[in-house]
């Protein structure tokens, strides 16, 4: 069964327009059993979310596509206008707790334009959160579009040991029209993975990407 895990409502500014209500109707028709929250930066629509998934019988799944930091959240230089995006789901209550104590100090501590997190917070608050790669904005992906791979490899070492709690054994296939995940499907194959898992130390960890044969096609796959 299909899962949505990266999904923007109309709390993300700019950017979402699904309205929480209509949304869970929709994968209700869909037959879908569970779906995840991840707007930018903020767990705004949280308790909504949650109350009208659970009236339907889907199973709500917090979480949010972080802003995270190039270097430190306390950091103000040209450069951290841009921040990378991480998704971070919550799989437990403690999960759901360290989500707002992350998203409350990237308010408090390291907003500069964006509240942005940093691997200083998600090393102290990574209990009960899985860590996705994230989307092209992502930093593991921004090393891929520049042809970096061993790099790439290395932060997702890095990330293993900012949030050991984190399983992210999903296989993504994202559809062939979209330029950036095109690129980087080319760069590491159709399948492949980008480092040896055992030499790397993540051997749950699969970096792959595969393109989907249409746009509809947005599968995850353990």
């Amino acid at each position: 069964m299909f899962t949505h895990l990266h999904l923007h409502t109309e709390y993300s500014l700019l950017d979402g327009l699904a309205r929480i209500p209509q949304l869970m109707d929709r994968a209700r028709e869909l037959g879908q059993e569970a779906v995840a929250l991840t707007d930018h930066g903020v767990l705004y629509a949280a308790i909504d979310f949650y109350r009208e998934a659970r009236a339907r019988g889907i199973k709500p799944i917090i979480g949010i596509e972080a802003y995270i930091a190039q270097s430190s959240r306390h950091s103000r230089e040209p450069q951290d206008k841009k921040p990378y995006h991480m998704t971070l789901l919550a799989k437990n209550e403690a999960g759901y707790r360290n989500l707002l104590s992350l998203v409350t100090k990237a308010h408090l501590e390291g907003y500069y334009y964006k509240p942005r997190m940093d691997r200083e917070l998600l090393e102290a608050h990574h209990e009960g959160i899985i860590a996705l790669s994230g989307c092209a904005t992502s930093e593991i992906s921004r090393l891929l579009l520049d042809g970096r791979q061993e790099d790439a490899a290395k932060v997702a070492r890095e990330h293993r040991g900012s949030t050991p709690g984190s399983e992210p054994e999903h296989l993504v296939k994202f559809a062939e029209r979209i330029p950036e995940w095109s690129v980087i499907v080319g760069l590491i194959g159709s399948g492949q993975e980008i480092h040896d898992g055992e030499e790397a130390g993540l051997e749950q960890w699969r970096w792959a990407l595969e393109a989907a044969a249409s746009p509809t096609e947005w599968t995850i796959v353990g």
